[in-house]
């Protein structure tokens, strides 16, 4: 499905209770296009014609918790996964695949009780978040974090979201 000229999203739900999964892929798909527009507009990332696809799985915490063990060994759930399909720099022309977003149902339904924020405005936020580290964006260094959690701000108040990281520290 088309979200965006430069974008295509491929939903698929493989374990979890997602209820509507047309609801949640609307999110994604708006998540998807502000951040493709931010990016083009205001980092200068360059998008190739034929719109690169972007898969996003739907989980819950099993099935991301052996995800995690797997390739990260973290032998736990969390909230997003990002798998890129092809090592990619921050304003680097993306292939044809950009890669995998990895949703865990009930961590982020967790994370929203705790947060006091709706769990649609946690799950956009987790889209972009994960979409930008298909970009290479990261946050383990200080200054990445600043810069990531900067743009992924900027896309959410586009969205007229507010500021996920508030006056917190750097993830």
């Amino acid at each position: 499905m088309s979200v965006h000229p430069a974008v295509s999203l491929a939903l698929a739900v493989e374990a979890g209770e997602w209820g509507d999964g047309a609801a949640t892929e609307a999110l994604a798909e708006a998540a998807l296009e502000a951040a493709v527009r931010d990016l083009a507009e205001r980092e200068a990332q360059p998008f190739p014609q034929t719109p690169p696809e972007v898969s996003l799985v739907l989980a819950d915490d099993a099935m991301m918790a052996d995800i995690n063990s797997q390739w990260r060994n973290q032998p736990k759930p969390t909230n997003v996964l990002s798998f890129p399909a092809f090592p990619l720099v921050p304003g680097g022309q993306p292939g044809p695949m950009l890669g995998d977003i990895i949703l865990a149902r009930e961590t982020i339904e967790r994370e929203a009780v705790e947060l006091g924020k709706p769990v649609d405005d946690h799950i956009t936020h987790l889209v972009v978040h994960g979409f930008l580290h298909l970009f290479g964006y990261d946050h383990i260094e200080n200054s990445d974090a600043e810069r990531m959690e900067a743009i992924e701000t900027r896309i959410l108040a586009s969205l007229g979201l507010s500021d996920p990281y508030g006056d917190t520290e750097p993830v």
